[in-house]
C-alpha cells in the first residue's frame, strides 16, 4: 500500500488526508478522519470532521520514543466526558494514517502507538500518544522477593474465582466520594475478605470501571468496602458491583486463605532487613 501511496504523492497533485483509528480495552473500535466526507477501509468508518487533530509527530530512529498530543473536542458523537472519566480510552491503541481519499487502498501508516494522559478542559481535551517504544521503559522479568509474583487467579497461581465467597456480586446501598461503597452485609466472610481484591461495576453509566480494594469490614448492618482511589466516573445508589477475594501475596495467605501453597510464587525465606543488621552468633 505505501509503494502506490509513493507513487501518487510523487504526482505533485494529491489528494490526501489523514484517518485516526483508536481501538478501547473494551473492543469499541472508532474511526476519525480530517477529511470532508467520511471514509472506509478495514472495516472502520472514519467519520468526517469529528474527533482528533494532532500536533506534528515527532519520530526518530533507533529506540527513542515516539510522542506527540492530540486535540478534540468533546460530543456525543465521538469522544464524550463520560467515557474519559469512565476511563475507556486510558491505554487505548490508535493508529494514524495517511491516506488518498480519493482511493483509500492507498493509505500508509504513520504512527502506531497508545493514549497516554489525557486531560480536559473547556468542552474539549488533549491526548497523549506515546510510540510503541514506550513499552520498552516497563520493568519485565522475574523478581527474587519473598512476595508471590503471580496474579490471584491467573494460569500460575491456580485458584479459581468463580468459586462461592470468591467472587460476589452486590448492589450498592451508598457510596461516599466515589471511594467508600456501603453493600449488604457478608457476615459469613471474615473483615478483610475483599482487601488487596477488585471492585468493579457492572451496571449503571460507569460500568466496567474497575478499582483495587484497600479494606472492607461490616459496619451497621452493611459492608464498607474502601477503595484505593475513587472511580473515574461515580456509581449511583442501585448500581451493581462485583467485588473479588483479595491477596496480600504473602505466603501465609497463600497457605491459610486459599490453601494453594503449592502454587505460591515468592520466595518466602529470603532474608530480611532484621538479618542484615543482626550480630554473628558466639561459638561458647
Amino acid at each position: 500500500m505505501g509503494s502506490t501511496l509513493d507513487a501518487h504523492l510523487k504526482t505533485g497533485s494529491t489528494t490526501v488526508c489523514r484517518a485516526w483509528m483508536v481501538r478501547r480495552k473494551d473492543g469499541v473500535v472508532l474511526g476519525f478522519a480530517d477529511h470532508d466526507e467520511d471514509l472506509t477501509f478495514e472495516g472502520v468508518v472514519f467519520a468526517a470532521r469529528t474527533g482528533l487533530t494532532a500536533r506534528a509527530l515527532e519520530q526518530s530512529t533507533g529506540m527513542a520514543v515516539d510522542n506527540s498530543e492530540a486535540f478534540g473536542a468533546l460530543s456525543d458523537a465521538a469522544i464524550n466526558e463520560e467515557d474519559i472519566q469512565a476511563g475507556r480510552y486510558d491505554d487505548a491503541e490508535v493508529t494514524i494514517f495517511m491516506v488518498n481519499w480519493a482511493d483509500v487502498d492507498q493509505r500508509d501508516i504513520l504512527f502506531r502507538g497508545t493514549f497516554g494522559e489525557i486531560t480536559r478542559k473547556g468542552g474539549a481535551f488533549s491526548v497523549e500518544l506515546r510510540g510503541l517504544a514506550e513499552r520498552l521503559n516497563i520493568p519485565t522479568g522475574k523478581v527474587y522477593h519473598p512476595d508471590c509474583n503471580a496474579s490471584l487467579g491467573d494460569e500460575r497461581c491456580g485458584i479459581d474465582l468463580l468459586v462461592m465467597d470468591r467472587t460476589v456480586e452486590a448492589t450498592l446501598l451508598h457510596i461516599e466520594k466515589g471511594r467508600v461503597l456501603t453493600v449488604a452485609p457478608c457476615l459469613h466472610l471474615p473483615d478483610g475478605w475483599f482487601a488487596h481484591g477488585l471492585a468493579m461495576l457492572t451496571s449503571g453509566t460507569g460500568h466496567d470501571q474497575v478499582r483495587p480494594i484497600r479494606s472492607d469490614h461490616e459496619q451497621d448492618g452493611g459492608r464498607v468496602i474502601e477503595l484505593w482511589q475513587p472511580f473515574g466516573l461515580f456509581p449511583a445508589t442501585g448500581d451493581t458491583v462485583r467485588l473479588t477475594v483479595g491477596c496480600d501475596k504473602s505466603a501465609s495467605a497463600c497457605k491459610a486463605k486459599f490453601g494453594n501453597f503449592l502454587n505460591f510464587r515468592g520466595f518466602p525465606h529470603v532474608p530480611g532487613d532484621d538479618w542484615l543488621r543482626s550480630n554473628p552468633a558466639l561459638n561458647r
